[in-house]
């Protein structure tokens, strides 16, 4: 196959027709279609095509997360979405907040949260299911706390 385009083109292809819930069975999918890559290219893959490991009634998949309409940019998810899907778990400390998501799911929710930062938020950092986000002082970690709960109770309690 010739381009990093085409193969984006395949993966979400793949992920539209079928629930793909591993890196591993994505990889698969694309090596029946003539696609052998390693396991830190369709990593890159999956980061640059904003993909997000999220819950459904069917079970854990791959999934485009995508603004809704309306937004100032639908390129990137809508924080609105994502959070009752990912967040699982919310904690903080003084101006530390820190927010769990299912494996694989913090850098979607993370990338949202820096393309439009809350107020009183100086940035983020995130690993596989964990996302630490710096606040500017307690109390504007206080809010955005509230702020998150109250987004994420719309899909689930956290």
């Amino acid at each position: 196959m010739s381009t990093k385009r085409d193969r984006h083109a395949a993966i979400l292809e793949l992920l539209d027709a079928r629930a793909v819930s591993s890196q591993e069975a994505l990889r698969r999918l694309l090596r029946q279609r003539g696609w052998d890559v390693t396991q830190s290219t369709l990593s890159r893959d999956i980061h640059e095509l904003r993909l997000a490991r999220v819950a459904t009634e069917e079970g854990v998949r791959y999934a485009r997360a995508e603004g809704r309409a309306g937004g100032t940019d639908e390129s990137r998810p809508a924080l609105e979405a994502l959070l009752p899907q990912l967040l699982t778990r919310i904690d903080g400390v003084r101006e530390l907040l820190v927010l769990r998501t299912p494996p694989g799911s913090a850098h979607a929710l993370a990338v949202t949260i820096d393309a439009h930062p809350p107020q009183g938020v100086v940035g983020t950092v995130a690993g596989d299911d964990t996302i630490l986000i710096i606040c500017r002082s307690a109390a504007a970690r206080e809010q955005l706390d509230r702020r998150f709960r109250t987004l994420a109770r719309k899909g689930h309690t956290v």
